[in-house]
């Protein structure tokens, strides 16, 4: 994105913010725009690595001045349905569909001492994180990379993901 845009997108997020810690401070005014997904790596107990969404994962995160986000992540082969019909597809295909993606969306809030990242999800194609804050520390920040660690899925991983932003 070029350098105006981007100082201009950070002056509209700090002119219409709405007075919550979402998007106050470096952290906060960092994050506003939308980032493309880079990678993603899960970590599990034992130290064993893995690429949830394979080795070129594509998705989006969009962070508003207003508090509010919107996150896509898949693999970059998500399959296909057979009927070319969501409705129609059969357990196999919905069941590879499902591994291959994930999206939500709800509002989130900074915490600038601590360099977290709280988001709390209004919707999702994997209902179960629904409701509830969850955190996410804030690794690295720059105008044009973000990197941020999960540090406990449901399925028990730490992820951590890198983004750049969105041209």
């Amino acid at each position: 994105m070029p350098l105006r845009v981007t100082a201009l997108c950070m002056l509209l997020g700090f002119l219409f913010a709405s007075g919550g810690a979402h998007a106050q401070g470096a952290v906060g005014q960092g994050l506003l725009g939308a980032w493309t997904l880079v990678s993603v790596e899960g970590v599990r107990d034992d130290g064993t690595k893995s690429e949830p969404f394979g080795p070129k994962p594509k998705g989006i995160i969009i962070f508003s001045p207003g508090g509010h986000f919107s996150l896509f992540q898949s693999r970059a082969d998500v399959p296909k349905l057979a009927a070319n019909d969501r409705e129609k597809a059969t357990p196999e295909e919905a069941k590879a569909v499902i591994a291959a993606a994930i999206a939500y969306y709800g509002t989130y809030s900074v915490n600038e001492a601590d360099k977290a990242l709280s988001v709390r999800l209004e919707a999702s194609t994997y209902a179960n994180l629904v409701g509830g804050e969850q955190k996410r520390l804030v690794t690295s920040l720059t105008t044009d990379e973000l990197k941020f660690t999960n540090p406990r899925t449901p399925a028990g991983l730490t992820l951590h993901t890198t983004w750049k932003r969105a041209q």
